[in-house]
């Protein structure tokens, strides 16, 4: 990731955190809609799960500028979402959610500039998790 794009990230997720109970609303409404399959994975009640998810979202992005330092802990986390059912395939789906999430919270300000930004994030972390996974798989 160069300097820019992770600047992009900090600063357009600063916009996010205010409403980020709002932003996991429409993430997990977007998620099920894309795959209603996905549901079984989660809780029933998302408001928990939901401020999992803006917490692990907001540890990311305050990582970016030390990668070398999170990847442990971001591999870790795709080596326990093994145990929930979570298959390489799911990225795609959150992907595709948190993009679509983060277009609706920033509005005219995810422009495609901010939008390269994220999917360079997001494909670099969920690599990582699949990284995790796949070393789950392989023991």
């Amino acid at each position: 990731m160069t300097s820019k794009e992770i600047e992009l990230v900090k600063a357009s997720w600063a916009n996010v955190v205010p409403i980020s109970n709002l932003a996991a609303e429409l993430f997990y409404g977007k998620l099920f809609e894309i795959d209603p399959a996905l549901k079984c994975l989660f809780p029933e009640n998302l408001e928990e799960q939901g401020e999992k998810l803006m917490m692990m979202i907001n540890t990311a992005v305050n990582g970016l500028d030390s990668l070398e330092q999170i990847v442990p802990a971001v591999k870790a986390l795709g080596q326990r979402h093994v145990d929930y059912g979570v298959v390489d395939a799911h990225y795609d789906i959150v992907g595709e959610a948190l993009i679509w999430t983060l277009g609706q919270g920033l509005g005219d300000r995810f422009t495609d500039e901010v939008k390269n930004a994220w999917l360079n994030t997001y494909t670099l972390l969920a690599g990582t998790m699949k990284d995790g996974a796949a070393e789950v798989d392989a023991a």
